[in-house]
């Protein structure tokens, strides 16, 4: 996620505009001509991309965050803005959102004594932007800076995200019948015999 609630783009890296080299002044004789150096080529201009787009593509979605254990009141707070952002919005597909989006801490340390908070998204608005920022940003217009700050200073490490889809297993035999097990693969050849 980037600094900013808002700007979640990416831009592309600036090349310092090329500078011509020095030329000797009229009269003055000139040393030997050096190689020239291969021109400051600048780099090809890459349109923004999005960045930290929080999108599930699946019925149900997770996020899971990895928050600092001395930063987790800070998390928390963020956590009670948010909900109240997702309670009091008048965006429709905010409000979509709302009703499938839960959050959940977990009972057992993360890694390096992290805390896990899991935001579960059942069922997920698919195609709907899960991003913090612009949710926070139209319910806090004024406070967003120190909201983010917060946010950003909890956290321990990039969020993850993953898109689940329901578990449909085959049929079942019928009472009594031995189950069915899948066909092996075909083994791989090995490497050919040493000479």
């Amino acid at each position: 996620m980037s600094a900013h609630p808002s700007a979640q783009v990416a831009s592309a890296p600036q090349q310092p505009p090329a500078i011509p080299p020095p030329q000797p002044a009229q009269g003055v004789s000139q040393q030997p001509a050096q190689p020239a150096a291969p021109p400051v080529v600048p780099a090809p201009v890459v349109p923004p991309v999005a960045l930290g787009a929080r999108t599930f593509t699946t019925p149900t979605g997770v996020i899971f965050n990895v928050v600092r254990p001395e930063r987790v009141v800070d998390f928390e707070m963020v956590v009670g803005y948010l909900q109240a952002a997702l309670e009091k919005s008048t965006d429709p597909k905010v409000r979509e959102q709302a009703r499938g989006w839960r959050m959940f801490k977990a009972s057992e340390p993360g890694p390096n004594g992290t805390v896990l908070y899991v935001f579960l998204m059942d069922p997920a608005v698919a195609g709907a932007d899960y991003a913090l920022g612009p949710i926070l940003s139209d319910a806090y217009p004024d406070q967003i800076e120190q909201i983010w700050k917060l946010y950003q200073g909890a956290l321990a490490g990039g969020g993850s995200l993953l898109n689940l889809t329901p578990v449909k297993p085959p049929p079942l035999p019928p009472a009594g019948a031995a189950p069915a097990t899948a066909p092996s693969p075909d083994p791989r050849p090995g490497p050919p015999a040493a000479p």
